[in-house]
């Protein structure tokens, strides 16, 4: 139903004047689906408060409230309570009027909630934010009636139906992501990321951080493992409290991204995520304190992009590459014994400029590179990049780097993604790498076809600290064949062919 229901959603925009394009259907359906969502949330709050008879305070006001503007219902034996649900049309907005309504005072007031929260880290917080982001481009106040009914259809009561939801709308993330120019920056592959975080493997207590946050792939699937980690039964009121407000932390530059990653972490179920607008690069790296940093980093910093000198200026190792002043950035910010995983473009491995270099250097000698994993082509659709996956260990210098080569049997493409089960010999290995101590002669199987062990005391500084993925395992390639020998089986061939053609003739 769910999935019916975004498809007729995105028909509908597609014939709106303000929607031009995958990314405003994402934005403009997420705006109203938030609404609904936090109207199911409500409800949820009061029955909850009614069976230990409490009473319940509703976040929204009344005339704010979904089933007053949105979608309200016939009332039938002559009490409020009592709905058909179905709609009431001669009470629901539509046209000049529902736009005006949606313009002129709701967003207003969800945007007051923002200087109105007592802090930062509550739902009401975040309802301001985002509509502090946001605004209606949905110009036909027709096309808006039919969205919301569309979604009034949906609902967020069970696990069930919440756990359909947030795979429905990291599909829609998707699909926006193979549509815009650079499908890395809005999305990274679910089978990737999970693989990433099952490495680093973070434990309930500790803070998560990716200050490249987009939307939120990765601290929606590091809820997801850490909510997995122990048996239901035994996770404490304590660590769901922890999991909802201690654990995820993430910043995003960009407004739809923002909204997007915000929406994504709390359909996932993390009501009020500590995800803040702002561009992290423009943070100070010398004014990063003890109490700033975090125990576990997962990011994908954009590919590819430029920042001007200014931004420069608060990094040691000055560069435009967007992608290494993030990395410095992931460095300082880890705690001492902290983990990470951080995708990159491989030319970082081995580019020989003088910052690429530096920042190899202090890589290596401040953290334990233990990991490499280098993905191939077509892993980020529409990326146009190769790029690798850094596996460390922030406090003590590299001495050993495993690097495993994900060579697969098939292109890779938007039809053709990579799965997990293409991931799971990487995952297998890099386990007993992780329990041999970084020792290989504990278990000589790490050195396969596609992975070997690097050495860095065999590096020098003449060598640039070359970490270039240079398989010494891979088969070599098979020797040319004479001439003679392609045309003899050229003609092999041609007879076979012709021969399958004269049957092919006969039966006509």
């Amino acid at each position: 139903m769910f999935e019916q229901t975004f498809k007729n959603i995105d028909d509908i925009l597609h014939k709106d004047a303000g929607c031009g394009s995958e990314l405003d259907y994402v934005e403009q359906t997420s705006w109203v689906l938030f609404l609904k969502y936090l109207d199911d949330l409500e409800k949820d709050k009061a029955t909850a408060a009614e069976l230990t008879g409490k009473s319940y305070t509703p976040i929204i006001d009344k005339e704010y409230q979904w089933n007053v503007w949105a979608a309200p219902k016939i009332a039938t034996g002559g009490t409020e309570g009592d709905k058909t649900g179905k709609l009431d049309y001669h009470k629901a907005l539509t046209g000049d009027d529902l736009s005006d309504f949606v313009n002129i005072k709701l967003f207003p007031y969800l945007k007051k909630f923002k200087t109105d929260a007592e802090s930062a880290d509550t739902i009401e917080y975040k309802i301001g934010e985002i509509f502090s982001e946001l605004k209606n481009r949905i110009q036909s106040g027709y096309n808006l009636r039919e969205v919301i009914n569309r979604i009034d259809e949906l609902h967020f009561r069970t696990h069930a139906e919440k756990h359909e939801m947030s795979h429905l709308y990291e599909d829609k993330i998707k699909n926006m992501g193979n549509a815009g120019r650079n499908g890395g920056e809005y999305y990274t592959p679910r089978p990737l990321i999970k693989t990433i975080v099952k490495v680093v493997a973070p434990e309930i207590g500790q803070k998560i951080y990716d200050g490249a946050v987009g939307s939120a792939g990765f601290l929606c699937e590091a809820f997801e493992y850490l909510k997995s980690s122990k048996p239901v039964s035994t996770l404490s009121t304590k660590d769901y409290e922890t999991l909802q407000k201690s654990t995820f932390y993430g910043k995003e530059k960009k407004s739809l991204a923002y909204i997007i990653g915000t929406m994504n972490m709390i359909l996932h179920g993390v009501e009020a995520p500590n995800i803040i607008h702002t561009n992290t690069l423009a943070e100070n790296l010398a004014d990063i304190q003890e109490k700033d940093r975090y125990d576990v980093v997962l990011a994908n910093p954009p590919f590819g992009g430029k920042e001007r000198a200014e931004v420069q200026q608060n990094f040691p190792i000055k560069t435009g590459e967007t992608a290494s002043l993030f990395l410095q950035h992931f460095i300082k910010i880890l705690k001492a014994g902290g983990k990470a995983g951080v995708v990159i473009k491989n030319t970082f491995l081995s580019n020989t400029d003088n910052a690429s270099v530096s920042l190899r250097k202090l890589l290596l000698e401040n953290c334990n590179l233990h990991t490499v994993l280098d993905l191939p082509g077509g892993t980020f659709t529409g990326a146009g990049v190769k790029t690798v996956v850094l596996f460390f260990e922030k406090g003590s210098s590299t001495r050993k780097v495993w690097f495993y080569q994900l060579n697969l049997d098939r292109n890779l493409g938007k039809t053709n993604a990579l799965s997990e089960k293409d991931l799971e010999e990487f995952v297998e290995l890099q386990k007993k790498w992780a329990s041999a101590g970084a020792d290989p002669s504990v278990c000589p199987e790490l050195e396969t076809p596609n992975s070997w062990i690097l050495d860095v005391r065999s590096l020098s500084g003449a060598e640039g600290y070359d970490l270039s993925a240079k398989n010494p395992n891979k088969k070599a390639e098979s020797a040319l064949r004479q001439p003679a020998e392609i045309l003899e089986e050229m003609k092999a061939l041609d007879k076979e062919s012709a021969e399958i053609l004269n049957s092919i003739l006969k039966l006509i």
